[in-house]
């Protein structure tokens, strides 16, 4: 395994993880997501609350995610990064939301619904550029 692509395509994935959801969730969808809430209703914390090293963390999990999966599986370009980007964020958001929804009264099917779709063109996003990234330095044939 290419350790060093792993490396760098993990932390390239994390931060933009984390700037997109910046943009995604913490700007475009806030206010909608605030309103379509599950019955715990008020379960998001302040903007002073927030727990940034977690958040990191979890960005950091989701792009080393990408970069391994990418790197098993030879995704090395922009196309085929946003399409595999794209479903492995539409299953893993899936997979987490329906479990949560199904589990605790956090989440709306509203906000479900959303929350999908923002992860799958987020993931989508992130994958084509660690895709590239995962293609650079390819030997000639």
């Amino acid at each position: 395994m290419d350790i060093k692509k792993l490396l760098i395509g993990g932390i390239t994935g994390g931060i933009l993880y984390f700037l997109l959801g910046w943009l995604i969730y913490g700007m475009l969808l806030m206010d909608f997501m605030n309103n379509h809430q599950g019955a715990a209703g008020n379960v998001q914390r302040a903007e002073t609350d927030m727990q940034y090293l977690y958040l990191a963390i979890g960005n950091l999990a989701m792009g080393f995610m990408l970069a391994y999966v990418f790197l098993k599986g030879n995704v090395n370009s922009m196309g085929s990064g946003l399409i595999t980007g794209g479903i492995i964020g539409a299953l893993v958001s899936v997979g987490v939301d329906c479990t949560m929804y199904g589990t605790t009264h956090v989440i709306s099917k509203t906000a479900m619904a959303a929350d999908v779709a923002a992860m799958t063109v987020m993931s989508a996003i992130v994958g084509a550029i660690v895709g590239m990234v995962m293609g650079m330095g390819k030997k000639a044939a």
